[in-house]
């Protein structure tokens, strides 16, 4: 844990240095003398673009890749290598038995990201659109984006809903201690749009409780009276307090449920 705090304050001071010196040698060297202040502008949404989107997640990936694990921690990663959301759920079944849960429990299937449906969902939310499978970020694990997602909107708004994204486990892949699960998810609850204190992109804020998110989603097997066995297995990680690819803080107990549908 000490290791990945400094980790994380090096990588905010080399993206903080890098923006201001970048930005102040552009700046100095080609536009303080012929831009008006409305082309200023411009600039600026461009600088964001042009280090958010492309410069600074380069960075981060160079710098995940050297210095962070490649094996499973419990923690999904982003398309840059950042740790992403933690690891609270695992299923055992086949991908119809686990969509059959989901939906059958009032949950709606994600749509694929794509540029329509991120335009759709961009759209929906700044005018308040009900779109009950907007599409959700794509995380990794095991070296591969999330096969399934699931969400409940909240007040016909993409900007608030509960997720979560789902990853088949690889052929004869044990968990640590020995245990299997065909599928492993990250449950969280998105509470707003906001910026990423990692990047300056626009993304989703979580809420750092982890651990209601998990619960909310066994909450809704039992509302909805599926036969379905649930084994919570305490401490399965050390519970911790961090932060997420976005830069949310995040804690848990640690706890893993082992969910499974009764034939």
């Amino acid at each position: 844990m000490k290791k990945q705090t400094v980790f994380n304050s090096v990588f905010r001071v080399v993206r903080f240095t890098f923006i201001i010196v970048f930005g102040y040698l552009v700046y100095s060297s080609l536009f303080a003398e012929i831009l008006t202040r409305k082309i200023h502008i411009f600039l600026y949404i461009f600088f964001w673009l042009f280090s958010s989107y492309l410069v600074i997640p380069y960075i981060n990936k160079l710098m995940t890749g050297r210095y962070l694990p490649d094996y499973f921690i419990g923690r999904s990663r982003t398309s840059d290598g950042l740790l992403g959301d933690p690891i609270n759920l695992a299923f055992i079944g086949s991908k119809a038995e686990l969509e059959q849960l989901f939906i059958n429990a009032g949950w709606t299937k994600a749509e694929p990201l794509s540029l329509r449906s991120s335009l759709h969902m961009i759209t929906a939310s700044v005018f308040s659109k009900s779109y009950p499978s907007a599409p959700v970020s794509s995380l990794f694990l095991f070296n591969k984006k999330q096969d399934l997602a699931f969400e409940k909107e909240i007040e016909n708004n993409p900007r608030r809903r509960h997720h979560i994204r789902f990853w088949q486990t690889p052929d004869d892949w044990y968990l640590p201690g020995g245990r299997k699960a065909d599928w492993l998810g990250a449950a969280t609850y998105d509470k707003k749009v906001g910026f990423s204190i990692f990047t300056g992109q626009v993304t989703h804020k979580i809420n750092s409780d982890i651990d209601e998110e998990r619960d909310f989603v066994l909450k809704t097997f039992k509302q909805s009276n599926q036969a379905v066995s649930i084994e919570i297995v305490e401490h399965f990680t050390t519970s911790y307090h961090g932060r997420n690819g976005g830069g949310d803080e995040i804690f848990t107990d640690g706890a893993l449920p082992f969910i499974k549908i009764d034939n």
